[in-house]
């Protein structure tokens, strides 16, 4: 990135390859990098962001351990390994208390920090995982940030289990198909929506109970008759000002709704009466702390949870990937192979 704006700030460049800074840090040679909505709205510039340019975006990827510190214990050279974008400081209260994605000072690569589009990527030894066998380096690239993310929502924070009915808006982003997998691993009946028939169809291959199209039908309308007038148990948020009244609508009494982000605005409007009647909790979450990430490499190396890729681009046609991801069309997550 050359500046913010859009793509048109984007360009290929040569950069000093990157030392390694610490004795507990590794340096990957990167086979895959994939991108995420995050990276457009870096790109655009975000409230309180300021980068140092030129700038490397995105912070999901994957490679081969090129290099390690001398302290390094848990990955070798030549290991195939994923990376966990998220940085902290490993020094405050919530990272001693085993909270990194609470850290005083977490950062992103990516937005934040210079992150995974590039040849060679410096990261902490924590910050990487040994790929397990039969992964490709597509959906090695693919899985971490959305899966970590929807994880963290769907198990520490919401606490989805078999008897919930989960509803998922906008399937076909990376946080919603996790967390569908996720919810289907927990036995839950799940309900999503989307703008798109063939979006919802694909869902339901995947195991979605129900697929409903938000633009054409009520949302809440829709869910409290599928639920005989109860409503969901847990509700997966990442859009806010557009969806926010529809889902307390169709969140049923004592439910969970648990949001990530707010693609379409962030200031929401909730009536604290109902808030406090039906007795709901309202939860935020972000990423995932370094077990969290422990247990997702686990759960892939068992068959589950494997991430689903959309497409795979060379890096010369990295900015087509920029496009597809911006025109919103995808299904999954676009990879960049470098």
């Amino acid at each position: 990135m050359r500046g913010h704006g859009g793509l048109s700030q984007l360009e290929m460049a040569d950069l000093p390859r990157p030392a390694i800074a610490s004795s507990r840090h590794v340096l990957v040679r990167m086979h895959a990098a994939a991108l995420n909505h995050l990276d457009l709205w870096t790109l655009e510039g975000l409230p309180g962001l300021n980068l140092k340019f030129p700038h490397i975006p995105s912070g999901d990827g994957a490679g081969v351990v090129e290099e390690v510190g001398g302290d390094v214990r848990t990955v070798k050279v030549g290991d195939r390994v994923l990376l966990n974008p998220g940085l902290s400081c490993g020094k405050c209260e919530y990272c001693g208390a085993g909270e990194q994605s609470l850290c005083v000072e977490y950062r992103l690569m990516g937005e934040h920090v210079s992150g995974t589009l590039a040849e060679y990527v410096t990261v902490p030894e924590s910050n990487v995982a040994v790929v397990p066998a039969g992964i490709g380096w597509p959906e090695a690239a693919a899985f971490t940030l959305v899966t970590l993310t929807a994880w963290r929502m769907m198990t520490t924070r919401a606490r989805v289990k078999a008897t919930d009915t989960v509803l998922i808006w906008g399937i076909g982003g990376g946080v919603s198909l996790a967390a569908l997998k996720i919810a289907r691993l927990a036995g839950a009946r799940v309900i999503v929506t989307s703008g798109s028939e063939e979006k919802l169809a694909r869902a339901k291959a995947l195991g979605a109970d129900v697929g409903i199209n938000h633009h054409k039908v009520d949302v809440a309308k829709e869910v409290r008759v599928l639920t005989g007038k109860r409503g969901v148990d847990v509700i997966v948020e990442n859009v806010g000002e557009a969806t926010w009244e529809q889902s307390l609508r169709a969140l049923g009494r004592g439910g969970r709704l648990v949001t990530c982000g707010g693609t379409s605005g962030h200031k929401l409007l909730t009536d604290v009466r109902r808030l406090f009647w039906y007795q709901w909790t309202i939860m935020g979450s972000t990423m995932g702390n370094e077990a969290e990430f422990k247990e997702i490499v686990r759960q892939l190396g068992e068959g589950h949870l494997k991430p689903t890729v959309d497409s795979t681009f060379p890096m010369q046609k990295a900015l087509q990937a920029f496009e597809r991801l911006e025109s919103g069309v995808q299904f999954g997550k676009v990879v960049v192979e470098i």
